[in-house]
């Protein structure tokens, strides 16, 4: 549950920032001396021509995805699911890595809205690793093990 319900907030701050790459979002609340216009309009905030917050939107959706189902009964204490959930997310933990990096060492600007999805993202990560012990444990002791 936790998850999911951090999948959905990042799922909201990725489809703001797609938004406004899209022009639909007039200007950034980014807070005084923030450079998020700066970091959303560089050279590293698409690639292969499409905006890295459509990156976040599509994977943060699919982790919302991944997080609701491990929520059903029938995999509530099946691993697949928290083991999907650890993989994307670390995954998504080093795409989100070298994006902070590039803010830092290459175009020297901070997106307010990029840090908040990083903590996101690490949250959910830390949140899907704390679910594995259990997950494997529930999985035991109703095959019998």
């Amino acid at each position: 549950m936790v998850a999911a319900t951090l999948a959905l907030a990042g799922f909201f701050v990725s489809f703001y920032l797609w938004l406004w790459k899209l022009g639909v979002v007039g200007s950034l609340a980014c807070g005084p001396g923030g450079g998020c216009e700066y970091v959303q309009t560089s050279p590293w905030a698409m690639i292969f021509g499409i905006p890295v917050a459509l990156f976040g939107v599509v994977g943060y959706l699919v982790l919302f995805t991944v997080s609701l189902i491990g929520l059903q009964p029938g995999w509530a204490q099946r691993r697949e699911p928290t083991l999907a959930l650890v993989a994307l997310s670390g995954a998504a933990v080093l795409f989100t890595a070298y994006l902070t990096y590039l803010e830092a060492a290459v175009i020297h600007a901070w997106c307010r809205w990029c840090l908040v999805s990083a903590g996101i993202i690490v949250a959910i990560f830390m949140a899907s690793l704390a679910g594995l012990p259990r997950s494997g444990t529930q999985a035991q002791r109703h095959s019998g093990m």
